[in-house]
């Protein structure tokens, strides 16, 4: 995959994704915030101001008029919130990339934050809040979110509550704008079918009136823990669903390409450990995953999964000795190749759209503020040996890192103690 990275006088970073005779072009723009750099007041602002780009502009003072302007052309167009990144993006076909560059980069220099449009937005987003917490299989992660980092950004719900969605004006949007929306922080990724210099060009004009001032930063993440944590909420359902998570290390650790392969071999495709163990020999769940999330300044290896309510201590068994197995012994020679292949395999196939090798490349920038190509990763990955995963393991595998939230029938986070431990 080739790409290229253009830094502006003003700081703007662009990344262009050339993908000969793609039949479409997308254009993303990310900025470096997101809930971690909140104060509790803020909480949810960021989440909320991505709804609110979307409302209307000086030039198209509607949001129907910026809606029927990018349905006219056929565009897909979606925005996303999460603890350390925002992003805007549409995408459509190749001829339409002059204009997909001005909508974007209209709604996200140029929001009005109409006083009745925040008014109406805070009841749309109330009902998004409801329909995650109806949702435990997504709900649990932040229930697990909260016990890992407490009462700090991290912590929080990137959605936010519901008292800090019902005190937000417009001032609280101009002011979160000005500390973070800046052109320091801003990447615009093209990706598809497209005239590069042609797309530069418009891009530094679209942006040239982007804020130049410093960018406001966030306070770092305090963790503190000896021993496993458990976070319980009580729901009537009729399976119990739980998020276990093992503090791991930042996006830009030396270890990250071990890692990748631990949580492969744990619960990549539907001969992983975790899938083989507790669908095929104990036939206790229908879903359960693994996946590593790190950060810029923490990280977490997460397995989910939804079990029978009767079954949950024998699922929770059943999880923690497939640690201990990795811990404790060399995986194979076969096993360590085919989860290597299987990472190989799907990073490629995940990169098959010109939406998906903008968020690959803007997810990195970022983070990282450099992006390794896939060639790049999967070489990576393919020098990391068995002990290295078994160092990992034992690095990561400890009590004092250990941590589970689940939402079911528990009132008593207590009764879990005896045995959700290594």
């Amino acid at each position: 995959m080739k790409f290229n990275k253009t830094v502006f006088p003003n700081g703007l970073r662009v990344v262009t994704i050339p993908m000969a005779d793609n039949p479409a072009v997308t254009v993303l723009v990310m900025v470096e915030t997101g809930s971690k750099y909140e104060t509790k007041r803020e909480n949810g602002l960021s989440h909320f101001l991505e709804h609110m780009v979307f409302k209307g502009t000086p030039r198209r003072p509607l949001a129907s008029d910026i809606s029927r302007e990018l349905d006219s052309l056929g565009a897909h167009y979606n925005a996303f919130t999460s603890q350390e990144y925002t992003g805007y993006y549409a995408k459509a076909a190749p001829h339409h990339l002059d204009t997909v560059i001005d909508i974007v980069s209209d709604m996200y220099l140029n929001p009005l934050f109409d006083e009745n449009e925040i008014k109406k937005e805070k009841g749309v987003i109330i009902e998004e809040m409801r329909m995650y917490k109806d949702l435990p299989q997504k709900h649990v992660h932040d229930v697990l979110s909260e016990l890992l980092y407490g009462d700090q950004p991290a912590g929080w719900n990137v959605i936010g509550t519901e008292e800090n969605l019902h005190a937000f004006k417009k001032d609280d949007f101009t002011s979160y704008c000005a500390a973070h929306y800046v052109s320091g922080a801003t990447t615009v990724i093209v990706s598809g079918s497209f005239d590069e210099k042609k797309a530069l060009k418009a891009i530094e004009l679209a942006f040239a009136s982007a804020s130049k001032e410093a960018k406001q930063g966030k306070k770092p993440v305090a963790v503190s823990q000896t021993s496993p944590q458990v976070k319980a909420e009580f729901k009537e359902t009729d399976q119990a669903h739980l998020a276990i998570a093992l503090r791991t290390f930042p996006v830009d650790d030396a270890r990250i390409p071990a890692m990748q392969l631990l949580s492969a071999i744990l619960g990549g495709g539907m001969s992983s450990r975790l899938f083989a163990k507790m669908r095929d020999e104990l036939g206790i769940c229908y879903y359960i995953s693994a996946s590593h999330t790190p950060y810029t300044d923490v990280g977490e290896l997460t397995i989910a999964a939804g079990l029978d309510n009767s079954r949950v201590e024998e699922g929770l068994k059943g999880i923690l000795g497939e640690f201990r197995r990795l811990r404790d012994e060399l995986v194979g020679e076969a096993e360590l190749k085919k989860a290597k292949d299987y990472i190989a395999g799907t990073t490629m196939l995940e990169l098959e759209t010109s939406d998906a090798r903008a968020e690959f490349c803007g997810y990195q920038e970022i983070l990282k503020r450099r992006i390794d190509s896939p060639d790049e990763i999967i070489e990576r990955i393919n020098k990391v040996t068995a002990e290295d995963v078994r160092k990992l393991a034992r690095d990561v595998f400890t009590d004092s890192g250990l941590n589970m939230a689940i939402i079911g029938r528990y009132k008593d986070e207590g009764a879990f103690k005896a045995y959700f431990k290594f």
